[in-house]
């Protein structure tokens, strides 16, 4: 049955019943006219599938910045190809990603989950990403459409730039993906553009993203952003998430019989949504699920996720400590026992395990090193289970007390709201605390709703109340309640909560010693080994949704911790589990520095990985690192708006003095630029070449970038009058090449004509200026007048 058919065939409560998701992560299916339920699933960097909390097994890749830092679209591919298994093997439809939004400031605390502060770069990897994920018949959704480069306020705030700001930069990223790789859905975000929510506005969704760029696939909300019903479905939104309810369903059904809506319009909603469905196999001849797919835990996945994150990781101080050689290692740091492989928030997956920088360093060099635990990291509270717990489980209730569900669980976390356990009256979670002698613990729950906890024999109860009734704060930042208890090997803590909101779990984790005693042995360590490894990072608190950072200093003591042990030790290496810029008031106290972003679930092994040069930590920044927290742009509105004031001159395009530039990043070998020429089509730089000799002793992997910088600080328009100033220099091109020691080869790299515009009531060309070929903008190797021939 086509498309047109399908449409005649349903009334109109039905049509609109197919606009509205079934359930968090599904929509309706219509038998009559061959349409199965769509499956999504949250998958930036693994495929979490329908539960929120302890659901299926599956691959955690390295964060996007991590995997942005390659610099390299066939990696990206590569990235997209898996993911696309991943939900083939839940029979997932649609992968809610990638997340091409920008890094405006190092103060986002969603960055993790973004690629770069460059529309060019994050283009050029989501494309790839894109085409990975669709080719193998999985859709792809670009979000969150648009400037949505902060948390704070995110649901209500308007994001306030001026029209060239928002065409060369924030739409860009968006705009190339549409052409080059032809996304089948793309996520309209929480915010507002100019005072209009992205959720209806007409002229973003119609008349850019599907007039000008022809864009054909379907626009859905992000979940519980849609704020109206006749606005919104006449401004271009197609599907309303998560369902049932929310302002869509009856409301929209009423308003286009009030004349509000044209059923036409609902026509033009559902052909898209039932073309997603063609394009993926639920709608018309139904998808054959492939079978006998790599498991999240097979050899194959592993390798493939190690060389994902290694690779990526960045050298960003080096004074020969690294790669590291047989000597004896003091591993220090709560990151190297508690790696953080993931961000918080909505993109949350339950990996097959998570392999600590601890064990993964000791799998190499065995009794060659010593591990000793950090300061405290986590400020609030330690994540679920903390392996403090055995035996987890967790039981849903009716009104009556009758058992509704058990099941044992991994942690001790669930979501009340989208999983099996929605509906339930009460929900009880329990486990045993896992002791060798008595030991004081940091007992405690999370979640809103009204608890009893009984620990070892001793009843607490608290009530957390949920007073605005955002399932999105329930979910992504629960109030949690704590005290410090005595307990026994065997003892059980048992808690159960009414009236649950969204996100329930127990806290459990050791009463944390003191900054000064963690620092002393720790210093005691370093002294006695030949090189003291540092791990220092953020956690889940920090780098997540819905909130963003307040400062770039790393929690707790930790900058204490590093130089006290950079004071005692030989030579000190720094490694940093973070995804986003951290402030380094140690930099020149260390030896060595290196950026392991949030590695995914091979985390340790890729680490060591890249610490003993097994893998070449050949990352380069996707982000500009400020000094200090006042260099980072502030993300608070002001009356309801964020004013994006800097215009166009954001991230390094900004910067004069960074922490470290755009594009930095040493590898393990040293690099020779020699003579570059260029080629102008049409009056853009279509390709520089350049010859790059590998001047060092082992193989390396360059990336080399092109930048455009305005000489002249003018742009002359189409009829020469009105010279509108434009001084960024601007990424126009990239490539990487692999070069063995000694070998000099010569890189041909592509220049997009789309980043050497300008916006002035239409686009024009950015003409003359100088070519930067470059290793990151703080290390310029070649430069070359734009317009030659």
């Amino acid at each position: 049955m086509d498309i047109e058919k399908a449409i005649e065939r349903l009334d109109l409560a039905r049509k609109v019943r197919l606009l509205t998701g079934s359930a968090l992560f599904a929509l309706h299916d219509e038998p009559e006219i061959g349409l199965a339920s769509l499956k999504l699933s949250d998958g930036p960097t693994g495929v979490r599938g329908a539960e929120l909390r302890g659901g299926t097994i599956a691959c955690v890749l390295p964060n996007a910045t991590l995997l942005a830092q390659h610099w390299d679209t066939a990696l990206a591919r590569e990235v997209g190809e898996v993911l696309a298994d991943e939900a083939a093997a839940q029979q997932v439809h649609v992968v809610l990603g990638p997340t091409i939004n920008l890094h405006r400031t190092a103060l986002g605390g969603r960055l993790f989950e973004a690629y770069s502060e460059d529309p060019l770069l994050t283009a050029a990897i989501a494309a790839a990403y894109v085409r990975g994920l669709q080719d193998k018949g999985i859709a792809a959704t670009p979000k969150h459409y648009v400037a949505n480069e902060s948390e704070t306020e995110r649901r209500t705030a308007s994001m306030v730039l001026d029209e060239k700001t928002l065409r060369e930069v924030y739409l860009l990223p968006f705009e190339i993906v549409v052409e080059d790789a032809a996304p089948w859905a793309i996520m309209a975000a929480y915010n507002n553009v100019n005072g209009v929510p992205a959720t209806e506005h007409t002229e973003l969704v119609e008349g850019v993203l599907r007039g000008e760029w022809g864009f054909d696939g379907l626009v859905m909300s992000d979940w519980f952003a849609t704020k109206s019903t006749a606005a919104s479905a006449n401004g271009g939104l197609d599907l309303a998430m998560p369902g049932p309810g929310g302002p869509w369903e009856d409301k929209l059904v009423a308003a286009v019989e009030a004349g509000e809506v044209a059923e036409s319009t609902i026509n033009d909603h559902l052909a898209r949504l039932l073309l997603l469905a063609s394009r993926t196999g639920a709608f018309g001849e139904q998808r054959s699920w492939p079978q006998d797919l790599p498991a999240p835990d097979s050899p194959l996945r592993r390798e493939q996720l190690r060389r994902f994150a290694a690779g990526g990781m960045t050298v960003l101080k080096n004074s020969g400590v690294l790669p590291l050689q047989d000597n004896s290692v003091a591993l220090i740091g709560r990151h190297a026992i508690d790696t953080v492989a993931q961000g918080g928030g909505s993109a949350g997956v339950r990996p097959p395990h998570v392999i600590s920088i601890a064990d993964g360093l000791t799998s190499q060099l065995g009794d060659a090193v010593s591990v000793v635990d950090g300061v405290e990291v986590r400020l609030r509270y330690a994540a679920p289970g903390a392996g403090v717990l055995k035996d987890i489980r967790a039981t849903t209730y009716d009104a009556d007390g009758e058992v509704l569900a058990t099941r044992d669980m991994e942690i001790a976390e669930l979501a009340a709201y989208g999983g099996w356990a929605q509906g339930a009256a009460s929900i009880e979670v329990s486990g045993e605390v896992v002791l060798d002698e008595p030991t004081r613990l940091l007992i405690g729950v999370r979640g809103f709703g009204d608890w009893t906890i009984d620990v070892g024999g001793r009843q607490y109860a608290t009530l957390l109340a949920w007073a605005n009734g955002i399932v999105e704060e329930a979910l992504l930042k629960p109030p949690h309640w704590t005290t410090e208890v005595l307990l026994s090997p065997g003892d059980r803590i048992t808690a159960r909560v009414r009236e649950a909101s969204a996100l329930v779990g127990l806290i459990t984790q050791p009463v944390p010693r003191s900054p000064a005693d963690a620092i002393g042995a720790a210093v005691r360590s370093a002294r006695e080994a030949d090189v003291a490894v540092v791990v220092v990072g953020l956690t889940e608190e920090q780098e997540t949704e819905g909130f963003d950072k307040t400062t770039l200093a790393l929690p707790g003591e930790q900058d204490a911790l590093v130089a006290a042990v950079a004071a005692a030790a030989r030579r000190t290496v720094v490694v940093v589990n973070a995804a986003t810029p951290v402030l380094m008031p140690w930099l020149a106290e260390v030896d060595a520095v290196l950026w392991a972003g949030l590695p995914g679930q091979e985390a340790g092994d890729a680490v060591a990985a890249a610490l003993l040069g097994h893998i070449e930590p050949a990352g380069r920044l996707v982000t500009t690192f400020p000094r200090a927290d006042a260099d980072a742009l502030d993300l608070v509105p002001v009356n309801g708006e964020l004013v994006y004031s800097e215009g166009t001159a954001f991230g390094y395009r900004g910067a004069t003095d960074p922490l470290f530039w755009f594009g930095h990043g040493l590898g393990y070998t040293t690099w020779e630029y020699g003579a570059a020429e260029l080629s102008v089509v049409e009056g853009a730089v279509g390709s520089v070449s350049v010859e790059l000799t590998n001047t060092g002793e082992r193989a390396g992997r360059e990336v080399v970038q092109v930048y455009l910088r305005p000489r002249d600080e003018t742009v002359r328009l189409v009829d020469d009058t009105q010279p509108q100033r434009d001084e960024t220099v601007r990424l126009v091109g990239f490539a990487t090449a692999d070069v063995a020691p000694g070998e000099t080869v010569r890189v041909e790299v592509p220049c997009d004509p789309r980043a050497q515009r300008v916006w002035h009531d239409g686009w024009h060309p950015l003409t003359g200026g100088d070519v930067l070929i470059a290793r990151g903008l703080g290390d310029v190797r070649v430069t070359l007048p734009a317009d030659q021939e």
